[in-house]
């Protein structure tokens, strides 16, 4: 068996029989390779290396039936890129932003190490901007047109300590009036910290389309998500072999509450783990959806652009 070049994006694939969209995604902007408007020569580089221009990642779109996706810029840097490069491809990519919830304690200088061993460290914008600051940053961009969600956002218990718990609350709580003040979908970013989100969610009263981003909950919570009439959203992770749990939690979930994402360029699907992930890599775990439930890939590829359009419009 040949070894996998674990830099290699993964192959195009069939077109998906009804084009559908990646909620969710990070698209390179600024100075990272691929950029939005990067002219690096990469010519020294192995093809199948070169990260892909972002013309390149709407052609690959095209190719596998993916017909937009959502890109997500949740730190404060990242965040005028994300909402030029959905302004320069109006019909194909729109905005989602926030703070993220591991941004919100370093915006008030708490650097604890996390739960997961990793030292964090302050950047510029953390010194310049308070919390108050960088959420007032966001919620003046996220009147642009370009905004179709605010997020991500939520809690996180594996990067963030005691010590940063209160602040990611706090960030969650202004993101969750933000999206019901401009009547935005809300993303939610939730590891380990499953009860504290619904709790927060609860007690500040969710917006009408709330979205758990990348879904990695259990049974329970998907119970919970069905009840309260919140999103799922599934990346590649669904095709894990280690998950079963996750996906009992998806086939709890109703057709009508699920949507798909990336969340490149991370969590690419099993066949290709390790390997760089891009919008256009919904497609396979499109196909591994409606394989887990067993219905057609037409019937799911509906009901995922049904849901998109109830939640976001497009």
């Amino acid at each position: 068996m040949a070894k996998r070049n674990r830099k290699a994006y993964p192959p195009v694939c069939e077109a998906l029989p009804i084009p559908v969209i990646d909620n969710h995604t990070h698209l390179p902007v600024g100075n990272a390779p691929g950029a939005f408007g990067d002219e690096r020569d990469y010519s020294h580089r192995p093809s199948e290396e070169i990260p892909p221009s972002i013309d390149e990642h709407l052609a690959r779109m095209e190719t596998c039936g993916i017909r937009g996706a959502i890109t997500c810029g949740c730190e404060l840097p990242e965040i005028p890129g994300h909402i030029e490069l959905a302004r320069a491809y109006s019909q194909k990519l729109w905005a989602a932003i926030a703070i993220h919830p591991n941004e919100a304690p370093l915006h008030q200088c708490i650097t604890e190490k996390s739960p997961d061993g990793m030292e964090h460290g302050l950047d510029e914008h953390h010194r310049q901007y308070t919390l108050d600051d960088a959420l007032a940053v966001v919620a003046d961009h996220a009147r642009d047109s370009s905004v179709v969600a605010i997020g991500e956002t939520g809690l996180d218990y594996y990067r963030t300590g005691d010590a940063g718990k209160e602040a990611q609350k706090e960030s969650f709580r202004a993101h969750i009036a933000l999206a019901k003040e401009l009547d935005l979908p809300l993303q939610i970013h939730d590891r380990d910290a499953h009860a504290d989100v619904v709790d927060v969610l609860k007690a500040e009263g969710a917006p009408q389309r709330t979205v758990f981003h990348c879904f990695s909950g259990d049974v329970q919570l998907a119970h919970v998500c069905a009840e309260q009439g919140w999103f799922a959203s599934f990346s590649g992770t669904l095709t894990y072999k280690g998950n079963d749990d996750l996906r009992a939690a998806f086939l709890v979930l109703p057709d009508e509450l699920i949507l798909l994402e990336t969340d490149a360029p991370y969590l690419t699907p099993q066949e290709f783990r390790g390997q760089p992930n891009a919008p256009y890599v919904a497609a396979y775990t499109a196909r591994a959806m409606s394989d887990i439930r067993h219905v057609s890939l037409d019937t799911w590829c509906e009901t995922l652009s049904a849901n998109t359009h109830v939640v976001y419009g497009l």
